[in-house]
């Protein structure tokens, strides 16, 4: 169910209610994230998009970590609502951590002073970049996913698992699998609030 790029970037949406039916390779899911690290622009080609796939048990796993961490900070009367978010995104068969590699960007820092405040701001843009083509493509192929921030909560958790490197900064966390359930409609703003057009 290979969706164009109009269609894909219409119904990409956050997946909340996922399953881990395969509908789609693993196989398939690495080419998917392969060809978005590749060919996602990066600022003076700097290539500083780093990314961890993980299926099956290394993605339980990973939101196994999420809620341990989370059951120390979370109030105890609210934590069968967080639990059930957390359950949510397990119920997936992957997710992929986002990660930007930062001694990339302080060496061009150091390269061309000049534009040295920016380069961190243009790896943000990278990184956003890199994650909308990530969901978009995985949109196209028919799976559900959504962004996740835990990231300063597990990060040295899961560095120490996935032997991450110390340069790599944890950026987001994106859940996928089999879409069970369509999300509400969304409303948009009028256009011509959003849009300026000089000819």
């Amino acid at each position: 169910m290979v969706k164009d790029i109009y269609q894909a970037a219409k119904t990409r949406r956050s997946y909340y209610n996922i399953d881990d039916k395969k509908i789609v390779p693993e196989a398939k899911v690495e080419e998917v994230v392969e060809h978005a690290v590749k060919y996602t622009p990066t600022s003076f080609n700097s290539q500083t998009g780093r990314v961890i796939l993980l299926f099956n048990d290394q993605h339980n796993k990973f939101w196994n970590i999420v809620e341990s961490n989370l059951r120390p900070v979370v109030p105890e009367e609210d934590f069968d609502t967080t639990k059930e978010k957390i359950d949510g995104f397990r119920s997936g068969y992957g997710t992929v951590l986002f990660y930007e590699d930062m001694e990339i960007v302080k060496n061009l820092q150091q390269q061309f002073p000049l534009y040295s405040d920016n380069f961190p701001k243009w790896s943000q843009h990278s990184s956003g970049m890199l994650q909308y083509n990530v969901w978009t493509m995985l949109e196209t192929e028919g799976l559900g996913a959504s962004l996740q921030h835990y990231t300063e909560l597990i990060e040295e958790d899961v560095k120490a698992e996935w032997d991450v490197p110390d340069e790599w900064r944890f950026v987001a966390q994106m859940p996928f699998g089999n879409p069970v359930e369509e999300p509400e409609e969304k409303e948009f703003e009028p256009l011509e609030e959003r849009i300026e057009v000089y000819k």
